[in-house]
């Protein structure tokens, strides 16, 4: 009988400990976190997915501002959403005389500091990797302006010349099939010359 009794009260404890074990605490947290609410995408991201697919491109560049500009054809960008993020990477499209190379880069609004965050890379040039963010977010949707790390361009003649060049990065929409990014740069020559030394033009492809 005692051996009953004993084996009724296991039970009993057994039980209670599944019920712990299942229910909540009362002090479980019944909202999302911060964490969990600032990472949800918001407006910001769904005006960056607005921008997702491929996209015919020609670059101008001007290395200085006493140099003709150059324009390149022949590039192709593959946008998409990586999360919250904007990734994007371009590079020649087939059968092009272009060398071969790649540029990615990655842009997104930061929602626990309030403003536009941008990273690239590219392999034409031995930059580095390029961060560039903005001061806020800014009050035209359709215009993004962030400004670049100071960054070492080592110039295009046989010689490193080691330029220190300040850059900013405009991302201007135009209309859902046409868009363009720009730089300004301004070398640390004495003159204090400002040029826009690189343009990018986007037109989505059908």
């Amino acid at each position: 009988m005692q051996g009953g009794r004993i084996l009724v009260v296991s039970v009993a404890l057994m039980l209670a400990v599944a019920n712990v074990a299942i229910e909540p605490p009362a002090f479980a947290q019944t909202q999302p976190s911060a964490s969990e609410r600032l990472n949800a995408p918001g407006p910001e991201a769904e005006i960056l997915s607005r921008m997702v697919g491929y996209w015919d491109v020609v670059m101008t560049f001007q290395v200085s501002p006493d140099d003709a500009a150059t324009e390149v054809k022949g590039l192709v960008a593959h946008r998409e959403m990586i999360g919250n993020h904007l990734q994007e990477i371009m590079q020649p499209e087939r059968n092009s005389q272009v060398p071969e190379f790649r540029r990615i880069s990655y842009l997104l609004f930061n929602r626990v500091e309030g403003r536009w965050q941008y990273v690239s890379l590219d392999t034409r040039f031995p930059v580095g990797i390029m961060p560039a963010e903005s001061f806020d977010a800014g009050e035209d949707r359709d215009r993004i302006e962030m400004v670049f790390a100071p960054l070492g361009f080592p110039g295009l003649g046989p010689n490193v010349e080691g330029r220190m060049i300040r850059s900013n990065m405009v991302i201007r929409r135009i209309d859902t099939d046409h868009d363009f990014a720009e730089q300004y740069w301004v070398a640390a020559d004495g003159t204090s010359r400002r040029w826009r030394a690189v343009q990018y033009s986007y037109t989505r492809r059908p």
